[in-house]
């Protein structure tokens, strides 16, 4: 499952992390929040990051005439 968690401290630190992402889609499908919250300071990347995602091919096959 894919998820993006959202870490406040009290200081007003914000600290985002994304689970279940694979590549480089997690910087991509947390960037709304990046640009909405403002500066980013300091980036942490994950093992996970380096995987490459897999895409899905689909080839479709004539079956009638």
């Amino acid at each position: 499952m894919k998820e993006i968690v959202i870490d406040i401290s009290n200081e007003g630190e914000v600290q985002i992390e994304t689970r279940g992402f694979k590549g480089k889609s997690c910087v991509i499908e947390a960037q709304f929040l990046k640009d909405l919250l403002g500066k980013e300071t300091a980036r942490t990347l994950t093992p996970t990051y380096w995987q490459e995602e897999k895409a899905t091919v689909k080839k479709h096959l004539p079956l009638c005439g």
